[in-house]
């Protein structure tokens, strides 16, 4: 039996755009498509209401124009925010934070790389002292990533007191980054928003917060956001990185999220290995997601 192909929206919509004209069913097949990409309901309303009245305004019956208008609808959304990932501070702080299960430790391995593949020097804080397999699993991706690691001295440390060590041994090495990971479940939600403050408290007294970067992972979507409101509502999050964005099925969750939150994507994994993070580009991701 031959393995199915997963459903993408490109895939979804090369068909439609191929028809000879624009007509109802077209636009039946649009919305069927964005809401199945992750849109959600009222961006792919938006979407659709601005496009029928562009394709009114232009006269065109051409499929190949609304794709386009697609695509530049798309891109434009995006590009509303600024997905520049803000490190010019030395040592320049990133806190990493996310709810168990998204990929949070891997994102942080990946990033890592992705710095130093700039020849940036970085050390990594493994401040999720809650999780003794947190600590040995970010020290693999660390050690492949050509990082240093700063863990706990004993089980169960104070969090802040791993990160106060990290950014330490960061001005005494003049280590350029520091990521902090962070706890992702405590027992009571109240009590993890508290510990992320007391971080926040600590490091701010030796270096700014250069970022603080929410992980989700895309194909939760709209549920992984909810799941993920309390990091936005207390944690000062300065922009998200989305995992699993393999493929579009999901795709249309990076628009929606960055419309709902107000929050800028800046990093982006799209797959398993160490290389697979990368920065965000509005026009590319507009371009792989509607087709050219």
């Amino acid at each position: 039996m031959a393995a199915r192909t997963p459903w993408s929206l490109s895939g979804a919509l090369k068909g439609m755009f191929q028809r000879p004209t624009i007509d109802e069913t077209t636009w039946e097949d649009l919305e069927d498509a964005l809401i199945g990409a992750d849109f959600g309901p009222d961006v792919t309303e938006s979407i659709v209401t601005g496009l029928h009245a562009s394709v009114d305004r232009y006269r065109t019956t051409d499929p190949r124009d609304l794709q386009r208008m697609l695509r530049e609808e798309v891109e434009e959304r995006l590009s509303k925010f600024d997905t520049t990932l803000k490190l010019s501070e030395r040592p320049a702080v990133v806190l990493v934070v996310g709810v168990n299960g998204v990929g949070k430790t891997t994102t942080i391995g990946k990033f890592a790389k992705f710095l130093r593949n700039y020849d940036r020097t970085v050390v990594v804080g493994a401040a999720d002292t809650f999780r003794a397999a947190a600590v040995e699993q970010l020290a693999t991706w660390a050690e492949r990533a050509g990082a240093q690691i700063v863990r706990p001295q004993q089980q169960g440390q104070d969090p802040a007191s791993v990160a106060f060590q990290t950014i330490e041994y960061a001005k005494q090495t003049g280590t350029e980054i520091v990521i902090i990971d962070t706890a992702g479940r405590l027992q009571t939600k109240g009590g993890l928003m508290d510990e992320l403050s007391k971080i926040r408290r600590v490091v701010e007294k030796q270096a700014p917060i250069a970022e603080v970067l929410l992980v989700l992972d895309a194909t939760t979507g709209q549920n992984g956001l909810s799941q993920a409101q309390a990091f936005i509502e207390h944690a000062g999050v300065t922009g998200l990185v989305l995992t699993k964005l393999d493929g579009s099925a999901k795709g249309g969750f990076v628009l929606a999220v960055q419309e709902k939150t107000g929050i800028p994507i800046k990093l982006v994994g799209q797959g398993e290995g160490i290389g697979d993070l990368t920065g965000f580009t509005p026009h590319v991701f507009a371009q792989n997601l509607v087709g050219s």
